[in-house]
């Protein structure tokens, strides 16, 4: 189990690394203690998903695969998320690997007119018919994609983008993600299942924007784009081979900028996890630990200034 604990670590911080970087975001990674007792790594290998032939090596020696990897914004969608999963399971299978782990896109089996998530929802069903263990996890958003995108230019007094749209998002903090995907592969209930993380609330954007300019003491400088300038921009685009790609990312965004709840029952899923509600990290408590901290980090460089201007 010490072998899993270091894959699943290193998998989910890759995860959260992709989040936030375009470097590494569809690399495989795997890593392989140098002892059960020890904590230590002896080796780390990476291996490109848009060339399947990098695959196998990592895979030698590993028996639980945690696939959190996505293609780049720019790069065509079918290249990573559905050509390279394909080579990755099919790799997996060949070479016997115990369990695998798939993250998905909550209701991603209800928009088939959106590339991204029927690719999703056709690996899902690839992967089950694969004969691998698996469990998949259907995901609605991470709470650590909010601070880029609302906090930090509410604090910078930058414009904070924002659609006319009522689309609700249960946010969940990766932190929990990674540990109840750590507890799903100790369970043998989640065998084999279908489940979808949610957090204890969904929010709109406004709500969110409203949140962050209770909580950093100042008014957000929103920009709104309609839904509709999004639909008109996607067909846009489609007319151009050159801007497919971004058509197909489009499509996705018009989702999010729908009249859509990405929201789960989670009850069902922590009885079969066992884990209490009460443990999982909410939205108000994320934000206001992150601007209490960033707040008194300012307050603490505003100090250091003056002081410095009183020797000068």
């Amino acid at each position: 189990m010490a072998e899993i604990d270091e894959l699943l670590v290193s998998s989910l911080d890759e995860m959260h690394r992709s989040l936030r970087t375009r470097r590494s975001c569809h690399s495989c990674l795997s890593t392989r203690r140098r002892t059960r007792r020890s904590s230590t790594i002896s080796s780390l290998k990476n291996a490109d998903l848009s060339k399947p032939e990098t695959i196998p090596a990592t895979l030698v020696g590993v028996h639980t695969v945690i696939d959190c990897a996505t293609g780049r914004p720019e790069e065509p969608i079918r290249t990573v998320d559905w050509e390279g999963k394909v080579a990755l399971i099919q790799c997996a299978k060949a070479m016997g690997i115990q369990k695998y782990v798939f993250y998905s896109i909550h209701n991603c089996d209800k928009h088939p007119e959106v590339p991204l998530m029927e690719i999703k929802y056709c690996t899902e069903r690839f992967i089950q018919d694969t004969g691998l263990d698996y469990t998949i996890i259907r995901l609605c958003g991470f709470m650590q994609g909010l601070i880029g995108q609302y906090a930090v230019p509410i604090l910078e007094e930058k414009s904070v983008w924002g659609t006319d749209a009522p689309t609700r998002i249960a946010y969940m903090d990766t932190q929990d993600v990674a540990r109840l995907t750590f507890v799903a592969l100790r369970n043998e209930k989640a065998s084999k299942k279908l489940l979808t993380f949610a957090g204890p609330r969904a929010w709109t954007t406004q709500e969110v924007i409203t949140l962050c300019e209770r909580l950093a003491g100042q008014d957000a400088n929103v920009t709104t784009v309609p839904v509709a300038v999004l639909r008109f921009t996607r067909q846009l685009t489609r007319f151009f081979q050159w801007t497919n790609d971004v058509a197909d990312r489009l499509a996705f965004s018009e989702v999010l900028s729908s009249d859509t709840v990405f929201s789960a029952p989670m009850n069902e899923t922590y009885q079969l996890l066992g884990v209490e509600a009460k443990d999982i990290l909410t939205l108000e408590k994320y934000l206001q630990d992150y601007f209490s901290n960033i707040l008194k980090k300012l307050k603490g460089l505003k100090a250091q200034s003056k002081q410095s201007d009183i020797y000068f």
